[in-house]
């Protein structure tokens, strides 16, 4: 089954959240760009237009203009060593800009998915309990074979972490650890 690696979210707002799970995701990273399978990074921000009044991205709604990551600024670039990743080796490797929780949701990534041949994917990244959730399962919800990497995926606090797993986990997929995933893919 074709499988590809959604890295959702690597970017400088998030980074404190991202220390455990790092290490995790480069070694997926690695292992699917060695075996040439499909990687796919998303980016989150928000444009201007997004700002406007009357405001109607729910996000810009919910956390307000100063809590939410502007386009072209130094919290929404990727985290250095991302854009190392995304650099290396000869796997299909494309950035999606996203500016709501959902990879999926006004992107063009299921087209890009389903294009590759794409029937399972793994995700790692951040926020464990929003956009790793909410793009989890909507690619559930689209026919795709969900995995949610455990130890490769971070939230704001360890107790974010753990109930976004366990929900997520009870209807959407198989929640399992990075050496769980290298064994079950070869």
């Amino acid at each position: 089954m074709k499988t590809a690696l959604l890295i959702i979210d690597m970017q400088n707002f998030f980074l404190p959240m991202t220390t455990d799970a790092f290490p995790k995701i480069i070694k997926l990273s690695n292992h699917f760009r060695d075996k040439g399978w499909p990687q796919y990074f998303t980016q989150h921000g928000h444009p201007p237009s997004d700002f406007k009044q009357p405001v109607t991205n729910q996000l810009v709604r919910k956390w307000g203009p100063e809590n939410s990551i502007h386009v072209n600024t130094p919290d929404w670039e990727l985290i250095p060593k991302v854009q190392d990743l995304m650099q290396q080796g000869n796997s299909v490797k494309e950035l999606i800009p996203k500016n709501t929780y959902d990879g999926f949701e006004g992107t063009n990534l299921e087209e890009k998915l389903r294009k590759e041949g794409v029937q399972r994917v793994v995700i790692v990244g951040v926020m464990t309990d929003c956009c790793c959730d909410t793009t989890g399962r909507s690619a559930f919800c689209k026919g795709f074979e969900t995995w949610l990497v455990s130890d490769a995926t971070g939230s704001a606090n360890k107790t974010q972490h753990e109930a976004g797993l366990k929900a997520w986990g009870f209807g959407f997929g198989d929640v399992i650890k990075t050496e769980e995933v290298l064994r079950r893919l070869g």
